[in-house]
């Protein structure tokens, strides 16, 4: 792992730490304030901002999405997939990764990717209408209000569209008038092109070992993810962010409340996990439940909780990402990194170190 920062609060303290580099060529080192690529806790904005429509009468949480975006999600698929269903990924629609990068085909199974795509899509731009057509042109992952759900970004991308239909502005436009900056998060955007503003690290990807040495992808155009994993933050900010969140700051209670009804699903690395509207539920035996999200794009990680009663928090960046390498089925193998961070966790998490805690790997 070349660096990792973080940000811990517990009842009013505060603990920042960084190790480690944000360059392996010049060793210039990580510090606990850099800007970095959140990936999917992006979706925890975006979901916030949809249950705002709701609370103002301009979306209904269990209306079908074609009643609002027919021409995206047209016919008998639009009148049975509801908004609930994008928020808490039980509509049955598969994430569009494979298609938007061909060399991942193959994906889920790790045998069939290789990391060509990556390159060439470093500087294109999609639009989010390009990656939803994807996504509903390929073979569903389910039906629509399934017990169980699939982890899709493609879900994400038609809230984005939702937003823009009803409040006329672009989505990410929205979420940062009112998200973004009435939370005075002064370090969080969404990024205009592939570079990052103010100081970041280099982001390394391995892809399970198939790019080695791992390569920075820090430069990237965004726009393959969009509201579902754009933003660019500080583990400061987002500390800043769930903690009013979840004080009822930025939704009211009851559209928390919403929020926190969690549903399993199955994750993109194919663990099981708790899902909400936008929030995943973690518990840590011993130390309690925990709300947040965990997120990568290539080259970062991240993952953002905070305590049910909101007194213990942790965001952490790591700037490397799918550290395990693959054996011969196509399985990542566990890796040091991997017990590294089971202790970071618990010591982060519980306080005293004693408990285990083991929310599993960034989705």
């Amino acid at each position: 792992m070349p660096g990792i920062y973080a940000e811990v609060r517990d009842s009013g303290q505060v603990w920042r730490g960084a190790s480690g580099v944000a360059d392996v060529d010049t060793g210039r080192p990580v510090t606990p304030d850099m800007r970095h690529r959140v990936g999917s806790v992006t979706k925890t904005f975006t979901a916030a901002a949809i249950l705002q429509q709701v609370e103002e009468g301009r979306i209904e949480l269990d209306a079908p999405i074609g009643h609002y975006l027919r021409r995206l999600v047209p016919g008998e698929r639009g009148e049975s997939i509801t908004v609930r269903m994008l928020l808490n990924n039980t509509s049955g629609i598969p994430d569009y990764l494979p298609s938007a990068f061909p060399s991942f085909r193959g994906f889920p199974s790790l045998s069939d990717v290789s990391p060509e795509s990556l390159d060439d899509n470093r500087f294109r731009t999609f639009h989010p209408t390009e990656l939803i057509e994807m996504g509903l042109t390929a073979p569903p992952v389910g039906e629509p209000g399934s017990p169980t759900g699939t982890y899709s970004n493609t879900n994400y991308l038609l809230l984005g569209q939702l937003l823009q239909q009803v409040t006329g502005a672009p989505a990410e436009e929205y979420i940062t008038r009112k998200i973004i900056e009435p939370a005075g998060l002064h370090h969080t955007e969404f990024p205009t092109g592939p570079h990052i503003e103010g100081p970041h690290s280099r982001m390394y990807e391995s892809l399970f070992g198939l790019i080695d040495p791992p390569r920075d992808y820090s430069v990237y155009d965004a726009s393959w993810v969009s509201t579902g994993a754009a933003l660019v933050s500080t583990m400061e900010d987002l500390n800043d962010f769930y903690g009013q969140l979840l004080n009822g700051e930025i939704v009211n209670h009851s559209s928390l409340t919403q929020m926190q009804r969690t549903v399993p699903v199955r994750a993109l690395d194919g663990t099981m996990i708790n899902y909400g509207l936008g929030l995943h539920k973690v518990t840590f035996p011993g130390c309690g439940t925990f709300w947040g999200h965990d997120g990568t794009v290539w080259g970062a990680s991240t993952l953002s909780l905070t305590s049910a009663d909101g007194k213990r928090q942790m965001s952490l960046a790591m700037n490397l990402a799918r550290w395990n390498k693959i054996d011969s089925s196509g399985k990542p193998q566990r890796h040091p990194i991997d017990d590294a961070l089971s202790t970071l966790y618990r010591r982060a998490v519980c306080g005293d170190g004693t408990h285990q805690a083991k929310p599993g790997q960034p989705t």
